[in-house]
């Protein structure tokens, strides 16, 4: 199969940004090529060598991705410039241009699988990819196998870690839980295996719903986790005691008034993937809603709001 190389040239301070939007589009095999120091990461470096080329202040930093033939490239392309030109209003992009190039390497889709190793969250959670080996398991460890595949949701972002942090805090046994933008499913296997009695999984993105429904049978959960595809939303029959989503700013603001018609009494909302520059945004809409805010939880460049 070929695919189409794509250089997305961005300043270093929208990395963080720019790669979650990536990954939310469901895109794969993501690389940074960044070839600059500040004066401070100058500083902070212990080395006696560097490689020719490896540090150049006059080359571009830019994120690579991969695109299939079997995708309209064009449509892809001008969806994700869009959302290049959306970030553009909170975090400085620089030239947000995009280069493409004509490739027949396959193995790109897998080659990240190398840096996906097994780790722990809040000391009980462990995170382990199918199939990696994990031989540190305690009696009382929690563990997840995620196989992502094309969908969000390995664990390893700041947004996904912080909602599985949050689960293990707030939910109690037998309580139920909606999963709004499931991703691979982690966050709502996670949520069964820590007691839940009820779990649903939903998402707009069909390779998202494929990955979580295999990533429930892979953690035998299936008895406990059902996967939708659609938009929570319009399923006005759904309610529980929390719904997590870890999404985006602009999203879990449009969810804010009418995630609480899903909430049973003294239900929990867990709302994380919110950018730090947007958490005033979140909280106004939350508390404009009829929320008020338990936590907010800061992890890197990003948040988690928990609300009730």
């Amino acid at each position: 199969m070929k695919w189409t190389e794509c250089k997305a040239y961005i300043d270093k301070e929208a990395i963080e940004a720019v790669s979650y939007m990536l990954i939310e589009k469901g895109i794969q095999g993501i690389e940074v090529v960044d070839y600059m120091l500040s004066d401070e990461d100058m500083k902070d470096m212990i080395v006696d060598y560097v490689e020719e080329g490896v540090i150049d202040n006059n080359k571009d930093t830019y994120i690579k991705f991969y695109l299939s033939e079997e995708e309209n490239i064009s449509e892809k392309l001008l969806d994700i410039e869009a959302s290049i030109n959306e970030i553009r209003k909170y975090v400085e992009v620089g030239k947000g241009t995009i280069e493409t190039d004509i490739t027949n390497d396959e193995d790109w889709a897998n080659n990240w699988k190398k840096y996906y190793k097994p780790f722990v969250i809040d000391d009980n959670i462990v995170i382990k990819p199918t199939w990696e080996d994990y031989n540190e398991i305690k009696d009382n460890d929690i563990v997840i196998e995620i196989d992502p595949g094309m969908a969000f949701g390995s664990g390893t972002h700041e947004t996904t870690s912080m909602c599985i942090s949050m689960l293990n805090k707030y939910l109690s046994n037998d309580d139920t839980v909606i999963d709004v933008g499931c991703g691979s499913g982690i966050l709502g296997i996670t949520a069964a295996k820590l007691g839940s009695k009820k779990v649903t999984c939903i998402d707009l993105d069909k390779n998202a719903v494929k990955a979580s429904k295999e990533n429930v049978i892979t953690n035998e959960v299936q008895d406990k986790v059902e996967v939708f595809h659609g938009d929570l939303l319009e399923r006005t029959d759904m309610k529980s005691n929390i719904v997590v989503a870890n999404i985006i700013a602009d999203v879990i603001i449009l969810l804010a008034e009418g995630v609480k018609e899903h909430l049973l009494p003294n239900g929990i909302f867990i709302s994380s993937g919110i950018i730090l520059d947007r958490v005033n945004d979140v909280e106004k809409a939350l508390v404009d809603n009829g929320f008020n805010i338990v936590e907010i939880r800061k992890m890197g460049e990003w948040a988690a709001i928990i609300a009730k």
